[in-house]
């Protein structure tokens, strides 16, 4: 199979958007694993990925895709294998000091006092094992290498400025960055060489994990606003998107809706969905209003002619700083509950967790919520089990969505390997 190189102007840029969801972002990792392997065989290529945004975990993932970006051959197995070596005791300290810390600053105790030099402050949890893994296991090196070797067009993550509650998207790109970015008063972007800080600080997860300090100024999770930063790959050229996101929407049985109100006074299961409130996604919504864009426009043509989108966006770029565009996208979503998957894995003891204390914690995390889901739970239940269970589910869903897969893939990428060479896999 040929790995794709730098996209050339004579083809439509393809943006992956990831969003955030804790340890829920395993089920990203599945979906490319998909891509990299059965639809390149149907290919007989490997596809190109010119854009990636991400928020929260996606941030990670999406950090992770852009440093391996030049190796599409291994990509896949190595962000797999990354998920499946976790344990959630590596990243996330849960000893009696720990829980004490937490339980103090619940009753309204103030955090501890930032060390000197560390970048992280507040949080109930201590993530410093998170952190170390994630500036350990993504080269971050490579982000920049294949900028510059065009391996990549541009990275995004979005976080949420603590002090304003404002949206800022960290950019690198290989070409210059819009001075123009958004109208939106509350969402700005900055042109960055973005690194673990950029990444942690979008999946610092709100009052759960520390805030990040970039600078002189401190961020959490971006998905408090953006959880799927659809805007921001369209912003930097994408013609194509392919949407995953982790929140499942479908019929529940009369069961869990029973048990989910009686679960309701539980401050555990109201902490899970208001997380849930907070940071999965209203991918629905964007992807209807970019319909209706696209319906729009074609409506225009139509009507007007094929000067229509040239003369309007004259217009629009004065007005809000950016034009209209036609989108071709692929929304890929969870097709079972990931909570309701968390709860099992949990009742079943399939928990790499040799602790007492961290093993207790965690069963009481899942009571403390409704007998078949564990919304909390699942955004915290970073084992490297779970993730295999989670990556085998986007395996399984992008499966069923592979011919859309195909066409939105289906670009000529003979002028890559015309002007860049083609290396084979």
């Amino acid at each position: 199979m040929a790995a794709v190189q730098a996209p050339p102007s004579t083809r439509p840029k393809i943006g992956f958007v990831l969003s955030g969801g804790g340890s829920r972002g395993a089920y990203e990792a599945g979906i490319l694993h998909y891509i990299r392997t059965d639809l390149a065989k149907r290919l007989g290529r490997h596809v190109p990925i010119d854009i990636v945004t991400g928020t929260s975990v996606g941030a990670i993932n999406a950090a992770f895709l852009a440093a391996t970006m030049g190796d599409p051959q291994t990509q896949a197995q190595q962000i797999a294998a990354a998920w499946k070596a976790l344990r959630i005791e590596e990243l996330i300290s849960l000893k009696a000091r720990d829980l004490m810390r937490a339980a103090k600053m619940m009753l309204g105790g103030d955090p501890p006092p930032p060390a000197p030099g560390s970048f992280r402050y507040g949080g109930l949890l201590d993530t410093s094992g998170l952190e170390r893994f994630v500036i350990r296991v993504i080269p971050w090196r490579g982000i920049e290498k294949n900028l510059r070797e065009r391996h990549l067009h541009a990275l995004s993550v979005s976080a949420t400025h603590v002090g304003t509650g404002h949206t800022i998207v960290f950019l690198s790109s290989g070409e210059p960055v819009p001075r123009e970015w958004s109208r939106d008063p509350f969402v700005r972007h900055r042109a960055a060489r973005i690194g673990p800080r950029h990444v942690l600080a979008s999946a610092a997860i709100p009052m759960l994990f520390p805030a990040v300090k970039i600078g002189d100024e401190y961020f959490t999770d971006g998905g408090l606003r953006q959880n799927t930063p659809m805007s921001p790959a369209i912003r930097l050229g994408a013609d194509r998107l392919l949407l995953i996101s982790l929140r499942y929407v479908g019929k529940e049985p009369k069961v869990i809706q029973k048990e989910r109100t009686e679960a309701y006074p539980k401050p555990l299961f109201l902490a899970g969905k208001a997380l849930n409130a907070l940071l999965l996604d209203h991918t629905e919504y964007d992807l209807a209003r970019m319909q209706r864009i696209n319906l729009i426009l074609e409506a225009g043509r139509a009507s007007f002619g094929d000067r229509f989108e040239e003369m309007m966006n004259h217009e629009l770029v004065r007005l809000r700083g950016a034009p209209l565009r036609r989108i071709q996208a692929v929304h890929i979503r969870p097709s079972e509950d990931i909570g309701e998957l968390a709860a099992d894995f949990v009742a079943q003891g399939r928990m790499r967790v040799t602790g007492v204390l961290a093993r207790r914690l965690i069963h009481r995390l899942a009571e403390g919520e409704a007998r078949h889901e564990s919304d909390l739970l699942s955004y915290l239940l970073f084992d490297g089990d779970f993730a295999a269970e989670l990556i085998e589910l986007g395996r399984r869903d992008a499966a069923k969505k592979e011919d859309e897969l195909a066409a939105l893939f289906d670009v000529d990428t003979r002028a890559d390997a015309a002007r860049t060479g083609t290396m084979k896999a």
